[in-house]
């Protein structure tokens, strides 16, 4: 885990040597495979997932995508899904749900793409969709941030039964670029953004925001046994629960905010 200051934690949620869910994806679950598409046209590469098994039991794992390549980044948008991500992981998140299967969510995002096409095409509509129905569905779903969680951007992926963080990790309403520029009109004064906005783990779990801290370490592989360790123990809890008294525990979850 990295020390010292809360824009350290961000530095290190931003960095280029951070885990990626594909690395995840490939370590923690087995027989993945990828569906695309959102049935209206597009298929957004900011946002990937599909049906894979975690230790025998059928899950649908849906994950943003900051890409790894030049041309990747671009067309990624640097991990800002666009709507049509948006209706992509709603799509697998509902067809999950018709088959009984948990719904895990992989999320590093700096937030949604917030480009003059994206607007055209119904971002906030998007993201306000994916609150409203993930969190109607009646399976267990938990979502782990694993680099960034900003704004609806994350909040879209992350409403449902638990939410998670790797050690560096962020979650947050904007960046702390963001929150100095608008707040003070002074982009200088990122650091001291990101210690008022709370934006760390140990923070965000001190205020019940998140259910736990997943420890990292600078080899993936233990990362991500650490990642299993949490989900074997949570989903069993979860999957123990009838549909009414885990819709009835979710509700209750967000009405504590």
């Amino acid at each position: 885990m990295v020390t010292g200051n809360a824009m350290a934690i961000v530095k290190a949620a931003r960095s280029d040597s951070k885990i990626t869910a594909k690395e995840i994806i490939k370590e923690v679950f087995s027989d993945f495979i990828e569906f695309h598409g959102d049935r209206k046209g597009t298929d957004d590469p900011a946002i990937f997932g599909g049906l894979a098994l975690f230790s025998s039991i059928p899950v649908t794992v849906i994950a943003t995508n900051r890409g790894e390549t030049v041309s990747e980044h671009s067309s990624t948008h640097f991990g800002c899904p666009t709507p049509g991500g948006y209706r992509k992981a709603l799509r697998l998140a509902k067809q999950a749900a018709k088959f009984n299967r948990p719904i895990i969510f992989l999320v590093n995002t700096p937030g949604a793409y917030p480009g003059k096409t994206a607007e055209e095409q119904g971002q906030g509509s998007a993201i306000a969709q994916n609150i409203i129905q993930i969190g109607q569905l009646p399976v267990p779903i938990i979502t782990i941030i694993y680099g960034e969680g900003g704004s609806g951007g994350a909040l879209a992926l992350a409403c449902g039964d638990q939410v998670w963080m790797l050690e560096n990790s962020t979650y947050s309403i904007l960046s702390p670029e963001g929150f100095a520029s608008i707040l003070w009109k002074d982009g200088s004064r990122t650091e001291e953004a990101a210690e008022l906005m709370q934006i760390t783990p140990s923070v965000l779990l001190r205020h019940k925001i998140i259910e736990g801290i997943i420890s990292e370490s600078e080899d993936h592989k233990e990362t991500c046994q650490a990642v299993t360790n949490v989900l074997a123990k949570q989903l069993h809890k979860l999957m123990k629960l009838s549909r009414s008294d885990l819709l009835i525990k979710r509700k209750e979850r967000y009405r504590k905010f």
